[in-house]
C-alpha cells in the first residue's frame, strides 16, 4: 500500500495531479478541496489510498488526514465507490459532509451528484454514530443534539397547531434551516411565525 507521495507537483488538474518523486511521476486522483490547496511547481505531500480493481490500479490523494478518513468512511458504504466519494469531497469539504451526516440532513447528502435518496439514507444510517464518536470536542459542540429532521417535524407540528397552513409552514421552516444552520426549536418557531 502506498501511504503517501511526497515530491514536486508537475501537473495540476481539477481532477488529478502528477507528482514527481525520484524520477517517477505518480498520477493521483484528487478532490477540488485538495486541488485548491496545491501550488504547481512546488513540493507537496499527499496522503494516498490505492484502489485496486481487476482492470485498474488508481491512486487517490488527499491534502489532509480528515479528508482521507471521510473518503474511507464513504467507500465503506455499499453503493458508494471511490469516484462517488471523491465527488462528495469535491462538492463539500470533509467537515460539511460529517456535519450533514451527523445532523441526518438527507437533503444535503442527496444533493451531491451521484447520490440518490436511498444511498443518502444508507450513508447517514451507517455512518452517523461512527462519525459522532470521532468528532473532536470543539466540533461536536457545533452539531446540535437534535437532528434537523426531528427539529423540522417538531416545528412543523407546533406551527400547524397554531393555525398555519402546512405548505406555508414547511416553506418557512426549510428556508430558515437553510439560512441559520444550528438553531433551537424555540428560535425556529419564532422566526417561522414572523415569516409565515
Amino acid at each position: 500500500m502506498i501511504a503517501f507521495v511526497d515530491g514536486r507537483l508537475v501537473q495540476k488538474d481539477p481532477t488529478f495531479v502528477i507528482i514527481e518523486t525520484h524520477g517517477i511521476g505518480y498520477q493521483i486522483r484528487i478532490s477540488l478541496q485538495t486541488y485548491s490547496s496545491l501550488q504547481e511547481g512546488e513540493r507537496c505531500k499527499l496522503i494516498t489510498f490505492l484502489h485496486i480493481k481487476e482492470d485498474a490500479h488508481t491512486l487517490y490523494g488527499f491534502s489532509t488526514e480528515k479528508e482521507k478518513k471521510v473518503f474511507m468512511d464513504l467507500i465503506s458504504i455499499s453503493g458508494v465507490g471511490p469516484n462517488t466519494a471523491l465527488t462528495c469531497l469535491s462538492s463539500m469539504n470533509a467537515s460539511e459532509i460529517v456535519q450533514a451526516i451527523v445532523n441526518e440532513d438527507v437533503k444535503t447528502v442527496q444533493s451531491i451528484k451521484g447520490i440518490g435518496a436511498k444511498t443518502a439514507q444508507r450513508i447517514i444510517l451507517e455512518l452517523k454514530d461512527k462519525m459522532k464518536k470521532e468528532l473532536p470536542a470543539g466540533e461536536a459542540s457545533h452539531i446540535s443534539g437534535i437532528s434537523h429532521n426531528t427539529l423540522r417535524n417538531e416545528a412543523l407540528s407546533a406551527l400547524m397547531t397554531l393555525g398555519i397552513a402546512k405548505g406555508a409552514a414547511e416553506k418557512s421552516i426549510d428556508s430558515i434551516l437553510k439560512k441559520e444552520g444550528n438553531i433551537s426549536l424555540e428560535q425556529l418557531i419564532k422566526y417561522a411565525l414572523k415569516s409565515a
